[in-house]
């Protein structure tokens, strides 16, 4: 086996929805890592379906994480959410630090993972309206990522024009309220109103044949960290569909993975 693989669980007692896989490569050949959270509508999805990806960068270097979180239900909503994906990412860097590595994160994100990569990337801890404590758990001491790439994100959380009706009932149910009733909760969390002179690099893997969430939205993301003087691209991959990025054996996953090495070696040594 090309690489050391480890489980985390966050609690004791373990808590459902809240482990985190690590691959280490036997060689340690890059001064980034690679932070992965799942989509799934809030609702589903596991850290598995970042495995495959996960071994192929081990392959080039990368020390890599996927981190589950508590799946929305009744008495849990997208706030729960980042507040777990926000510990995963700090027991990451923490294990980077007890290794002698460099905090240094990339995060990504597919779908509603994309989503709360761009709140975890964007947003300082709390900044959302969610908790920081959680149990045993407190953030305390925050480094923000390097960089995020994203693929398939809603940077808006409001109705917009034609809005895929699936999507628009599975972000009502995430939020636990309704937009109605508390349009303030969804203006909290959604990405673009975290845009700052001070935001990391994001680079948006886009789908020709995405269905979701508007490509004219992710434009004018990029626009807006355009005229803060901040990072920002993406690149539309053509005959893909929405959350293609799954694994890297067909044509479009292939090129998007050289296009994150490409990504990731152009970031400055040092932000």
């Amino acid at each position: 086996m090309p690489y050391e693989f480890k489980s985390y669980y966050f609690d004791d007692p373990i808590v459902d929805g809240r482990v985190m896989d690590i691959m280490l490569p036997r060689s340690v050949q890059q001064p980034l890592a690679l932070f992965f959270i799942h989509g799934g509508g809030w609702t589903e999805g596991s850290r598995a379906n970042y495995h495959a990806i996960m071994r192929a960068f081990n392959q080039e270097g990368f020390i890599c994480a996927a981190t589950d979180y508590r799946l929305c239900a009744p008495g849990i909503t997208i706030l729960d959410q980042l507040t777990d994906i926000r510990h995963g990412y700090v027991l990451f860097a923490e294990l980077l630090k007890n290794l002698d590595r460099p905090v240094r994160i990339i995060t990504h994100g597919s779908s509603a993972g994309a989503h709360l990569t761009a709140l975890l990337s964007l947003a300082t801890p709390g900044q959302c309206g969610e908790s920081k404590v959680f149990r045993a758990m407190n953030i305390t001491d925050w480094i923000a990522p390097a960089a995020a790439v994203l693929q398939a994100t809603p940077v808006f959380f409001e109705p917009w024009e034609d809005i895929f009706p699936h999507i628009w009932t599975a972000m009502q149910m995430a939020m636990g309220e309704s937009y109605e009733k508390h349009p303030e909760l969804y203006h909290k969390v959604a990405p673009y109103r975290y845009i700052s002179a001070a935001s990391c690099p994001v680079f948006f893997m886009e789908a020709e044949c995405e269905h979701m969430f508007p490509l004219k939205y992710i434009i004018q993301f990029t626009e807006k960290m355009r005229s803060l003087g901040r990072r920002a691209e993406y690149k539309i991959y053509k005959n893909a569909e929405h959350g293609f990025f799954y694994d890297v054996t067909r044509r479009q996953q292939k090129e998007a993975f050289a296009d994150i090495l490409k990504f990731i070696h152009s970031l400055p040594a040092k932000e």
